[in-house]
């Protein structure tokens, strides 16, 4: 079984470059200390940019080295900023980009299409056009522009993303309140800020009933579902005892939590072996996060070869293989 990352990074330069000068002040592109080139999010640090981010063949030389056969690579932002027409613009941009790297390496590479989600008409047209460039899926983050990713604005385009029935990735940004929590400082909200933002993204998914609503999403919580595997029997006590967790849904949130699809980057073979016990060993995927700083290809490639023969193949690419319908 061919080896598939679900979970890795891909950005143009021009995209970068539009972002930096469009979403000032929100993002600012500077220097650590330590001399290391970095996006910050309102002073924090957000993302920090390594060379194979923007260069297909740096990508496939380390994939050689790993033994990771496809990759199915995102834009994990600065994603949500400009103008309507500035935002879409580029994103068209950003997305044909990435076709073109698909069309280049057709046996290596897939792609989730980004979208300019703030103007949720604008990101149901650039949905389609995606799709037609040969998009797998989509990428969304955690929370856009600090808003829940179930606000009924954002309602058409999940009723596509529905509709076509596509897998959707939703990866973490910096959470709200990022000074308020203490997060600008230590790179805590790379620590735990991401965390949380995905945590309380799914979590609110599970008990607003958004599942129930769009059945044919196949939505999947990065980072090995973040703290939701941990947090999956308080959920649970939760619901049976509170009842504005039972507003909206019937089931417990760990039947919920059944349902929805993870990867694998974390760091702990027991981190990973909670995550499968919680979400199904048919429903977790080998993801790497490369070429993100705490990307680790071989490492977490490592941890999933260590699991039992009955979850290795299936962790490796044989879900992905089944989701993405490759």
């Amino acid at each position: 079984m061919a080896v598939i990352d679900v979970h890795t990074h891909m950005i143009s330069a021009a995209f970068l470059d539009r972002a930096i000068e469009e979403g000032k002040p929100h993002y600012v592109r500077t220097k650590t200390k330590a001399g290391l080139d970095v996006i910050t999010s309102d002073g924090a640090p957000y993302m920090t940019l390594t060379p194979p981010m923007f260069d297909y063949d740096l990508r496939m030389r380390d994939m050689d080295a790993a033994g990771v056969d496809m990759a199915i690579v995102s834009v994990s932002g600065p994603t949500y900023w400009g103008s309507p027409e500035t935002s879409a613009a580029a994103i068209r941009m950003q997305n044909d980009w990435m076709a073109a790297g698909q069309a280049a390496h057709p046996k290596r590479i897939r792609f989730l299409a980004s979208l300019p989600w703030q103007y949720p008409a604008l990101a149901v047209e650039e949905l389609a056009r995606a799709c037609d460039r040969g998009a797998v899926g989509v990428m969304v983050l955690a929370n856009i522009l600090g808003r829940h990713l179930t606000d009924p604005e954002f309602a058409p385009v999940w009723r596509e993303i529905d509709r076509r029935a596509l897998p959707v990735l939703v990866h973490p940004t910096a959470p709200p309140g990022v000074k308020e929590l203490g997060f600008d400082v230590y790179n805590l909200t790379a620590a735990i800020g991401f965390m949380v933002d995905t945590t309380a993204a799914i979590t609110r998914m599970i008990f607003d009933g958004f599942l129930d609503r769009h059945p044919n999403l196949k939505i999947i919580a990065a980072h090995a579902g973040a703290t939701l595997p941990y947090l999956a029997g308080r959920l649970d006590i939760c619901f049976d005892t509170m009842p504005p967790c039972r507003e909206k849904i019937r089931a417990h949130p760990s039947e919920y939590l059944k349902r929805i699809w993870y990867d694998a980057v974390t760091y702990q073979p027991e981190s990973l072996a909670l995550c499968i016990k919680v979400g199904g060993a048919d429903k977790v995927m080998y993801g790497s996060d490369y070429p993100h700083n705490i990307g680790d290809m071989t490492g977490i490639l490592a941890r999933v070869d260590a699991l039992p023969a009955d979850q290795r193949e299936a962790v490796r690419g044989a879900n992905a293989a089944r989701l993405f319908k490759l």
